[in-house]
């Protein structure tokens, strides 16, 4: 059974930084094209990041996010600079189990998902 465990969410000032985490397992974390979405309220679950055989970021995260993965310990990380309020959402690691060049962008693209975890920005 695959299984994708996010932590690392919180509340932090504007500003600040922090380390989304993504411990996966049941699967080959090495074949997998890894994402991290976000959901805000109201709004439709969004593509943050990508990281297969090249990393994508939306705009609006470019130069503050980066995504990464530790192959060893079947990991996905997001880490985040110079946080904004409108960076206030739920954050979900994905997989989808096939590694290619091509770019997988939207939700359906993706396998498996995580439960979320609340990434919340004060002004």
């Amino acid at each position: 059974q695959v299984q994708l465990v996010e932590s690392g969410g919180g509340l932090v000032q504007a500003g600040g930084s922090l380390r989304l985490s993504c411990a996966t397992s049941g699967r080959t974390f090495t074949s997998a094209t890894m994402g991290w979405f976000r959901q805000a309220p109201g709004k439709e679950r969004e593509v943050v990041a990508t990281n297969s055989f090249s990393t994508y970021y939306i705009d609006s995260v470019k130069g503050r996010f980066t995504i990464s993965r530790d192959s060893a310990k079947n990991t996905l990380y997001l880490q985040m600079k110079s946080l904004k309020p409108e960076d206030t959402a739920v954050y979900y690691c994905a997989a989808k189990w096939t590694r290619t060049s091509k770019l997988y962008l939207k939700p359906d693209d993706y396998d498996g998902w995580g439960q979320g975890t609340q990434l919340t920005v004060s002004s």
